[in-house]
């Protein structure tokens, strides 16, 4: 794991096996519009997070129509290439904070590799050529927001979790061919948007999967589920951290935090304004349609009883927790093998990072909190940032520093160490961030709403 983290290079979605590390690299700390800039291009909006190969910067993108892949050169920002595929039919996606693009690529040394929710499977070599396709069906998860989760690349293969409302799985296709090298199913998995990692558990190489409720490992060679961990959060966005003691998890869903839910007839009361016994889309004002949509599970335009009591019960079987999991284990692990928890800091869409022993969450609200990784000890709970508003854009590390990118477009550096989060600096980039920067030789790798920077020590 060491030597992969050493590696200049940004292979896939939060670094290095999403570990969110780079563990030699330098970046500055006043990092801003008009500070340490390289350079600085226009790029299409989507939400997906840049991954870094050698001389080249890779972004998923959807515009005109188009679910591209695209590659900038490093040295100036000037793009190098753009392919792109349609679907037939694109899925369902949050109208504001989402895209059909929102899964990031994966990268190796010969290939690129992008998912999308709407299409499956492409892939390209580092000079643009397409190499294969592999096409799924389209991913709606329950309610309708569709997928985000990235692709994984390990010993050959090309690893998707491709959950959905119904026949969800978990694919491994050759790396070189495209071609479905084993497809597992994964029964009662509704909508999870976390993306897998891998883990040398015991001896065994595993790919994690967070799930609906469960986090799962699976045989990375076969396919065959190993273990499983219950009564996790339901609609989980965060993404495992691999350490060298535990396997680190944690993620929150803002459903279960309101419960106790209304009645159906407190809902109906404080909804149905036309009074004609369901609630349609249309009667939700323009902030709260996106969010209400998913409570639409059968995707008629409407919220009726049944709707409400089927959200209700994904919902309620869960719990909102940080969990250590320990290696070794087989079957259901669930009190055997978790060595700590915590129901406190959990993040939400943010998945955390650890930086020497110690991992670092973010929540919405511009809370910061920080905890030993080997006893779930609390350093600091929810402390503020200064901040406020989401954080969709995953923690990373470096050099004794933590970034943390708000929705609202602000970049934050933090001291990592400490009995207190100390801002070290602050920029304010003027437009939304919802992607994850990346590290890679010393050099900082922004992708704001609509433009790609680099950042670095001249």
């Amino acid at each position: 794991m060491a030597s992969v983290l050493a590696a200049p290079n940004w292979p896939a979605f939060h670094g290095p096996n999403s570990s969110g590390v780079g563990l030699d690299d330098k970046p500055p700390v006043t990092v801003g519009p008009t500070n340490s800039v390289l350079w600085k291009t226009k790029v299409p909006w989507a939400p997906s997070s840049p991954c870094v190969w050698d001389d080249q910067i890779y972004v998923t993108t959807f515009d005109a129509g188009e679910l591209d892949t695209q590659a900038y050169r490093r040295a100036d920002g000037t793009l190098a290439w753009s392919h792109g595929v349609r679907a037939d039919k694109l899925q369902l996606y949050h109208g504001t904070e989402s895209s059909p693009a929102a899964s990031s690529p994966v990268v190796d040394g010969s290939r690129v590799v992008s998912y999308f929710g709407s299409f499956g499977l492409v892939c390209y070599d580092h000079a643009g050529r397409e190499l294969w396709r592999h096409p799924m069906p389209v991913a709606t998860s329950l309610g309708g927001y569709g997928t985000a989760t990235s692709p994984v690349i390990a010993s050959g293969l090309v690893v998707v979790m491709h959950d959905r409302d119904e026949h969800s799985t978990l694919l491994a296709a050759d790396l070189a061919t495209g071609k479905t090298v084993w497809e597992t199913a994964r029964p009662n998995a509704f909508g999870s948007f976390g993306t897998p990692v891998v883990w040398q558990n015991a001896g065994s190489l595993e790919i994690v999967v967070p799930g609906s409720i469960r986090l799962k490992g699976y045989d990375l060679k076969t396919g065959k589920e190993d273990w499983v961990v219950d009564g996790l959060c339901p609609f989980p966005y965060a993404t495992p951290i691999v350490t060298d003691d535990f396997l680190l998890y944690g993620a929150w869903t803002d459903g279960k935090a309101d419960s106790p839910w209304p009645s159906w007839e407190q809902f109906l009361e404080k909804y149905d304004k036309n009074k004609n016994g369901t609630v349609e889309l249309t009667e939700f004002d323009d902030a709260s349609r996106d969010y209400f949509r998913g409570f639409d599970t059968d995707q008629n335009g409407r919220i009726d009883q049944s709707d409400l009591e089927r959200m209700r019960a994904a919902l309620v079987k869960g719990e909102n927790l940080m969990v250590a999991v320990k290696p070794g284990g087989h079957g259901d692990i669930t009190r055997s093998h978790v060595a700590w928890q915590t129901g406190r800091g959990v993040p939400y869409i943010a998945s955390p990072v650890v930086w020497e022993g110690r991992i670092y969450t973010v929540r919405s609200g511009g809370m910061m909190s920080c905890f030993d990784a080997k006893t779930g000890k609390t350093v600091y709970l929810q402390e503020r940032l200064g901040v406020e508003g989401n954080y969709y854009a995953s923690l990373i590390a470096a050099d004794g520093r933590v970034y943390a990118a708000s929705q609202s477009g602000k970049l934050l550096v933090v001291k990592a160490g400490g009995d207190h989060p100390e801002i070290l600096h602050q920029a304010d980039f003027g437009e939304p961030i919802y992607a994850t920067p990346a590290l890679a030789g010393g050099q900082l790798y922004l992708r704001t709403h609509d433009h790609l920077y680099a950042f670095g020590n001249r």
